[in-house]
Order: structure tokens, then sequence, then C-alpha cells
């Protein structure tokens, strides 16, 4: 017996920090699920068969960059390798596909930052996006090192620092459980010393109020809802599956960690999916 939560197409979770604990809910078409509540009960995703792009709403038989049709992969700047690779920005070659989202969403401030998610790593992100863009990656600490003028400023800054932090989370140990506490203040302090030269010289390239080095600030502290980590990470996909089913041990980044495996929601933005509780007879 099964209580039917929600249906429709999905999009990545969405998530809201209160105190220090994430709060999630599932969009689903027209609505959304709270997801805490969830927490050792057993659910299961049913896959309905249908994907339609996140953008433009026609249906696809393959999602692109979490969620796209290929048309839209192919003409939308947020779909542009540039966002992956900021320091690749051409906006200023006059070659963006929508110079007009450029503006909106590149040509602001952005903080390049210092997370604890797998272990030390260096990201950057839009300032709207904080603590969103912390909780996506699973981050239990989090700290702005810079504020930039641009996304391109910001790529360049993250390119000097990631010669000697890493850039990326490795997810499958991020999963398995939360990381040591770390001094975020002393490392953003060493490696603020560490590249203080290369800095200077983006500086003088790009204007001396195009980056900001911040000193100040607290330590943003995130704990995630989760009653038990995997010790063995299995991933599982609806490309693979048409049900994933189990009991909800945890929710961490944009991952729903099940007693049967994990999966990434986000990965999934624009499938049709049936959300159902099952319930004892």
């Amino acid at each position: 017996m099964s209580a039917l939560l929600g249906e429709g197409n999905i999009r990545k979770m969405l998530s809201e920090l209160t105190d220090t604990t994430v709060e999630y809910a599932l969009p689903m078409g027209d609505s959304k699920v709270p997801l805490n509540t969830l927490l050792g009960q057993s659910i299961s995703l049913s896959f309905l068969g249908a994907i339609n792009c996140v953008h433009c709403g026609r249906k696809t038989k393959k999602s692109f960059n979490q969620g796209y049709c290929y048309p839209c992969f192919q003409r939308l700047a947020q779909c542009d390798s540039c966002i992956m690779s900021p320091q690749k920005c051409h906006y200023a070659a006059g070659t963006c596909r929508e110079p007009e989202w450029g503006d909106a969403n590149c040509m602001v401030d952005h903080f390049v930052y210092l997370a604890n998610t797998s272990g030390l790593k260096v990201g950057i992100t839009r300032g709207t996006q904080l603590p969103t863009r912390w909780i996506d990656q699973g981050a239990t600490q989090a700290l702005p090192a810079f504020r930039v003028a641009s996304r391109l400023d910001s790529g360049l800054v993250e390119v000097v620092f990631a010669e000697h932090v890493a850039d990326k989370t490795a997810w499958q140990r991020m999963l398995k459980g939360a990381n040591d506490p770390m001094d975020l203040v002393a490392e953003r302090a060493r490696l603020t010393q560490i590249c203080s030269e290369a800095i200077d010289e983006l500086r003088q390239e790009r204007g001396i109020d195009a980056i900001t080095t911040l000193d100040s600030g607290d330590v943003t502290e995130i704990d995630y809802p989760v009653l038990e980590y995997p010790t063995k990470v299995k991933s599982m996909t609806f490309d693979k599956m048409p049900e994933v089913a189990g009991t909800l041990l945890g929710i961490k980044a944009q991952y729903l960690i099940l007693d049967t495996g994990v999966i990434n929601m986000r990965r999934h933005a624009g499938y049709q999916v049936a959300l159902s509780r099952t319930m004892e007879n």
C-alpha cells in the first residue's frame, strides 16, 4: 500500500538553511513536496517515461546539462562551456550567446569561496546564490575569500587558488559523511598569502576594484538531515531503472540517500516522476 505525495516534472531540490540545518523540498509540477519529514520512511520514485526541457518545455528523449533539450543546450548562454569554466568567459569578445542573460548573470558581483565538502575546495558563485551553492555541493562549512566584479574575474581568481587547493568535490566521499571541521579563516589567510603575487597581477590587469580581498565574516556551518551515511556509495538513475525505492536515510547536496543507493535529483531535472510513501498494511 502506498500514498502518492506528488507527481510531475521535477526540478533540483529547493533548500533553506534554518539555523544550521537544511530543509529540503522537491518541486514536482506545480507543487513542492517537503522531504525532511520523510526521513526513516520507505519511499518510491517512479519515472513516468517522459522528459521535458526545463527551459522550453518540449519533450526530449535525452536530457542535456541537467534538464535541457538539445536545441536549448546548443543555444542558451547558461549551457555554454564558460559556465563550467568561467575563466573562459567570452562576453567581452562579443560572442556571448545571450548578451542580456550575460548582463544579468555574469557581469555582476561574484564571490570566490572556500568550502569543506569532500575536503577543502575553492569555488565561485553569485552573491544571490549563497548559501544555496554551498548546500548544493554538500559543504559542511564555507567562507567567502574574495568579492569580484564579474564571473570572468571569479574564474581567474579561482584558477590561481586551484593551483594549491581542489576546485572540485569528490561526490562519493562527500556522501559518506561529514568531514572533520576545518579552520577556514586560517586556510583563507594562508592561501591569500601564497597567491598574493598572482592576485596582484590580476588586479593590475582587471582593475584595482575588480577583486576585493575579504578578511572578515563568519564561517557558515551547515548540517544536513541524515540519519545514516552509506559506507559504500551506489548511484541510481532513472536512465537505467524505472523505479528507485528504499528507506530514506538522508539528504545531502542534491542527493537522496536511500538504504538501496543514492540518486542525484538535479541530474534528473525535467523528468516526470511520481513520489510515493510506502505504507504498512
